[in-house]
Formats: C-alpha cells, sequence, structure tokens
C-alpha cells in the first residue's frame, strides 16, 4: 500500500511541476503577432536595436503565435553574430520565462561586446539602408506596394515599421 500511496505522491508532484511550468509560461504574457506587429526594430534594451523585437518573435514562436514572422530572421541573425550569442540560448531562456530584464542580463554576461560597441553598432543599424541594387530594388518596390506616395522610407527599419502598420490595417 505504501508503495501506491508513494508512487501517487511521485506522480501528483510530477504532475504539479508540470503544470506550474503551463502556467509559468502563460503567465509570461506571449505576444500574440497575429494580431499586432513585435516591437519596432527601432525600440532598445540595453542600448541594443533589434533585441525587443527579436524577443517578441521568440516568445510568439514557442506560443504558436509567431504569424508570418520569423524567430532568428537575417536581421536577428546579424543581431546574435554581432553580440556573439546563440538564438537557441535566448529560445530556451524565452521558454524558461525570463522576462526581458533577465535575458538582457543574460547578454551582458555572454557577450564580449562593450557598452560602447552596443551603442554604436545599433546607431549604425538605426541608418543602414540597402546597399546594393537588388536591396534598392527591393526596398522600393515593397514601398511602392504598400504606400506608393510615401518618399521617406530610406533604411531597413524605416521599411519594417512601414510593412508592421500596414500590414495591421494602418494606412500609410
Amino acid at each position: 500500500m505504501s508503495f501506491v500511496i508513494c508512487h501517487s505522491a511521485e506522480l501528483l508532484a510530477t504532475q504539479l511541476t508540470n503544470l506550474s511550468v503551463v502556467i509559468s509560461f502563460l503567465e509570461m504574457n506571449p505576444t500574440d503577432l497575429t494580431q499586432r506587429p513585435p516591437r519596432s526594430p527601432r525600440v532598445k534594451l540595453g542600448g541594443c536595436v533589434l533585441l525587443p523585437r527579436m524577443l517578441d518573435k521568440g516568445r510568439a514562436h514557442l506560443a504558436g503565435t509567431v504569424g508570418e514572422y520569423l524567430f532568428h530572421c537575417p536581421l536577428d541573425q546579424r543581431l546574435t553574430a554581432f553580440l556573439g550569442i546563440n538564438a537557441d540560448d535566448v529560445l530556451k531562456l524565452l521558454k524558461d520565462g525570463k522576462s526581458d530584464s533577465e535575458v538582457l542580463a543574460w547578454v551582458r554576461d555572454n557577450t564580449k561586446r562593450t557598452d560602447f560597441e552596443i551603442y554604436q553598432w545599433s546607431e549604425y543599424q538605426l541608418q543602414r539602408s540597402p546597399s546594393d541594387n537588388e536591396g534598392r530594388e527591393y526596398l522600393s518596390e515593397t514601398v511602392k506596394k504598400v504606400a506608393p506616395d510615401r518618399d521617406d522610407v530610406v533604411t531597413w527599419f524605416d521599411m519594417l515599421d512601414l510593412d508592421d502598420y500596414a500590414s495591421f490595417g494602418g494606412r500609410p
């Protein structure tokens, strides 16, 4: 009889642990990118552009609500390469329910980049525009399709913000 009680207690403890993981995951309020866009690429966390957007996409990826967005897209790859971190490690942190502040602390512990390097890199990314004909054509065609009357969209971040806005019903 004590084996059954002990086994039942172990099973209950396992189920409660699994339940607490699910509750913790739900409490982190994953972003539903089928309902709204991720944060702008311009938003900074710890001085670093793109990081909040990547975290939004990671949380939505884990929740199955990433929509048409892609976690660890080429821009995310540019960020992780610069910081010298692994996207799978970031995803694990998000799966464990870590907040933006906790992920930032982990990034700071795991990057060799200084605050000054992060600032310079972020400022460059804010101004980065297509550097070749293919990129310029892509940006131009996207703007023509989304907002043909706009002539102020010149950087990649301008285009992403415009596309996010238009994709969710905004009138550019």
